[in-house]
């Protein structure tokens, strides 16, 4: 079974290739650089994240 059947990246990108894809799967999101797309995958649960993306917006502190 692949990790993703559909990648996509930020629409911010527009068409570099310094970039991450992610993948999503019904339980978890798969994580890639577009530079090298079969040198490996990081995989996380759909919570993880969201909690990731929430930090990164969030307004930084201190």
């Amino acid at each position: 079974m692949a990790v993703s059947d559909r990648w996509r990246k930020s629409t911010y990108s527009g068409e570099a290739v310094a970039c991450v894809e992610i993948g999503q799967r019904q339980d978890h999101i798969a994580i890639r650089d577009t530079k090298n797309r079969l040198g490996g995958t990081l995989v996380v649960s759909r919570a993880a994240f969201g909690s990731f993306l929430s930090s990164v917006k969030s307004p930084r502190r201190g």
